[in-house]
């Protein structure tokens, strides 16, 4: 298994024919550095595909992941951001991730 610390969630799109070369060219460019234990997202413009690279500590991990119906849910934050596992488990299935855990409770005011 994988162990992934922190997960972040890039705002800039990918080719998703981007190699592993190409994709840690990409996190350089985009997060500065790649740090162990760390997975970066990567999603298409349409948001139909997606692409996680890792760095485990001693080499690079690439997984793609495609969905045949409708698409991720992105939402323009402006930024990169982390994800929380709960909410990096809701995107890879297509599922509104930014109402996992904080900003989906509700509360009375």
């Amino acid at each position: 298994m994988i162990r992934v610390d922190a997960i972040w969630l890039s705002m800039q799109p990918l080719d998703m024919r981007a190699g592993t070369d190409t994709a840690l060219a990409r996190v350089l460019a985009v997060f500065g550095s790649a740090h162990p234990h760390h997975g970066y997202v990567f999603l298409n413009r349409r948001a139909d595909r997606l692409k996680v690279l890792v760095h485990d500590g001693i080499g690079i991990w690439l997984a793609a992941r495609r969905l045949h119906q409708g698409g991720f849910a992105r939402v323009v934050l402006g930024a990169n951001t982390t994800l929380s596992r709960a909410q990096f488990d809701a995107l890879v299935l297509g599922l509104p991730w930014q109402r996992v855990g904080e900003h989906g409770v509700i509360t009375v005011v």
